[in-house]
């Protein structure tokens, strides 16, 4: 009878023992979501730490190979489209006069847009980004720079007198990294900026607009089947006849235009002349009315300077 009951009793304890442990392991599992959802969260966190200083080690290295800093530009395969993030930009001088457009210039092409600046003129990174190269070409680029930036783009400054920053430095959009100049295969003191993507030079005034001093969008896609007539439009709107760059408000070359008399040696008004053969800085200075003197000061140039033609040269 005891042998009975004792099985009975087993039998009962064994039945609530298998009942009871679905729901404990249940318990076990609810009690551990918490747990599996920090440790989520901390992976989450350091997989976007790694990733941030990978982007720093590396910008867009979904679009480079590799980091070089041999040469100023070279080719790798090119997207047939790639868009462009534009935001969280600064205007890499405030100057807002277009003094050559990219192109065909003088039988070569011209791979970036000129800006007039002055020797000594504060120039800014694009961007935030990793400075690539800081060196002195003497028969092209002068002293220049090249940042790579994790928008994909590659930003170039050339014909600077003083580079600020050295090669694998990072810098933020807007940071200050050389001085406007006149170096290398330069007829007179400006900026040459340039966009490349790829290695490849796109051409600035699809993203910039340096007359309104703004980007053109918060974002600009490159599309290699549109991408010819665009960069046309780009010129002929922002560049050095568009509504960018010259005008005949700014500067005088002997056509007519707003500005056809003398002007006053403190007018706050900011305008330009285009060096025409035979012109000096005398024959300027009579023309426009102005001193020799101011006309130097301006320009950084002293009285015995020689002038060539198609110089900008600033006179008030």
């Amino acid at each position: 009878m005891n042998l009975k009951k004792n099985i009975s009793k087993f039998y009962i304890v064994a039945l609530f023992a298998l009942t009871a442990i679905p729901s404990h392991g249940q318990d076990l599992l609810a009690r551990q979501a918490p747990i599996d959802r920090k440790l989520k969260a901390v992976d989450t966190l350091a997989l976007k730490s790694i990733i941030e200083r990978e982007k720093v080690q590396s910008p867009a290295a979904d679009l480079y190979n590799d980091w070089d800093n041999r040469y100023a530009h070279h080719r790798t395969e090119m997207p047939d489209s790639f868009k462009i993030d534009l935001r969280h930009f600064c205007m890499p001088t405030p100057s807002r006069v277009v003094t050559s457009n990219f192109g065909s210039r003088w039988g070569r092409p011209h791979k970036g847009l000129d800006i007039k600046v002055y020797i000594g003129d504060s120039i800014r990174a694009a961007f935030s980004g990793k400075v690539r190269i800081v060196r002195y070409e003497a028969a092209g680029y002068g002293k220049y720079i090249v940042i790579r930036h994790p928008n994909g783009l590659e930003t170039i400054y050339g014909h600077l007198s003083e580079q600020l920053v050295s090669e694998n430095q990072t810098v933020r959009a807007g940071e200050v990294i050389g001085l406007g100049g006149n170096t290398g295969r330069s007829t007179g003191s400006h900026l040459h900026f340039e966009t490349r993507l790829c290695g490849v030079a796109l051409n600035p005034a699809l993203m910039f607009d340096f007359r309104n001093q703004d980007v053109t969008g918060d974002y600009f896609v490159y599309n290699s089947n549109t991408y010819d007539r665009e960069s046309a439009d780009a010129t002929r709107i922002r560049g050095k006849i568009g509504n960018g760059g010259y005008t005949r408000d700014l500067v005088q070359d002997g056509e007519p235009g707003r500005y056809s008399g003398h002007i006053k040696e403190n007018s706050a008004e900011i305008l330009y002349h285009k060096v025409k053969a035979g012109e000096t800085i005398q024959s300027i200075s009579k023309k426009r009315g102005v001193s020799i003197d101011k006309i130097c000061q301006l320009n950084h140039l002293s009285s015995k300077s020689h002038v060539r033609p198609g110089q900008i040269l600033r006179y008030s």
